[in-house]
């Protein structure tokens, strides 16, 4: 129990070794992530459904990656967590958040961390209002990683990278910063969380709807799509600067000329897949906070509603 003068940072830690870690959604990012926690020697328990729990019970999770390597990782399966751990992974799709947390009763994470790594910037508020805001850590992941089958991931970017926000003190994520940096992931602390969560929307947005509005690799959409992906990510970043983001047009334009040109947006698998798409996530939550902000954002406006149209 915490007491009335205990910090968040005092609340919520990370233990120097042997950490219990819960993902819930081992998809293309959580079964990624599980996977590199469990070979590094950390005990992880995988929440899902009960097929993919199965699945993971019987063969672990089978990594594809030009990065990492192949490789298979035993972890611990089950449909909902039962047991308390030291951090939470919540990697499954904005769309499936309400009912996922029901799996993972927050008795089970107090004094733990909970670190999200879900598109869109609303997400924090229903995390918090679940676990409790001490513990709930800002976070976001830049990597392309897709689940093929239950178990089965393909880790097709040649970076994994995670940037996560100071919550009370720095010193209270930098044990998390640690443990993901010792297993292979790119992280840093960094900013606060208004620009961590835009820096991460601000990309996505134009990335995820032009690519998946044309059916097109980011390749093909930064030549054929120049100037209405130009416009997009003007658009984008007036909004994030708005809302106290980061408000820098080239430089996001930039990480897009660096990417490989074969490059698909999660949304864009998705939409291939026939999944359900996390548009109101990204491009909802822009259109929000344009209206909050009195931010014009036709294009967006314009492409959500050929999205949805489709």
């Amino acid at each position: 129990m915490t007491s009335p003068s205990t910090t968040a940072a005092d609340s919520a830690r990370i233990p120097s070794s042997g950490v219990k870690v819960a993902v819930l959604g081992p998809g293309g990012i959580g079964g990624l992530l599980a996977a590199l926690l469990s070979r590094a020697g950390h005990r992880v328990i995988c929440i899902a459904g009960e097929a993919t729990a199965e699945a993971l019970r019987h063969d672990g999770i089978r990594v594809r990656s030009e990065q990492f390597g192949d490789f298979t990782a035993g972890v611990e399966a089950d449909t909902a967590l039962r047991e308390p751990v030291d951090l939470c992974l919540v990697t499954v799709k904005q769309n499936a958040l309400d009912a996922a947390l029901d799996r993972t009763p927050p008795h089970f994470l107090d004094g733990g961390i909970v670190l999200p790594l879900l598109n869109g910037i609303e997400h924090m508020s229903t995390l918090r209002a679940h676990y409790g805001a001490e513990g709930v850590v800002a976070g976001v992941i830049r990597v392309e990683s897709t689940r093929i089958a239950p178990g089965v991931i393909e880790h097709g970017s040649p970076f994994l990278d995670i940037d996560l926000a100071p919550t009370g003190a720095t010193e209270a994520v930098a044990p998390l910063a640690a443990l993901l940096n010792a297993v292979g992931a790119n992280t840093r602390v960094v900013g606060g969380e208004t620009a961590v969560l835009w820096g991460k929307l601000a990309f996505l947005a134009p990335f995820a709807l032009l690519t998946t509005r044309y059916r097109l690799p980011i390749g093909a959409i930064r030549t054929e799509r120049r100037q209405e992906l130009e416009a997009l990510v003007e658009e984008t970043v007036a909004v994030s600067s708005a809302a106290g983001g980061p408000g820098d047009a080239a430089h996001v334009l930039s990480r897009y000329d660096a990417f490989p040109p074969g490059s698909k947006s999660s949304m864009l698998r998705d939409a291939e897949a026939g999944r359900p798409l996390e548009l109101d996530a990204i491009g909802g939550a822009l259109l929000r906070a344009g209206e909050r902000l009195g931010i014009p954002t036709p294009l967006t406006t314009r492409l959500m509603s050929e999205l949805r149209a489709d």
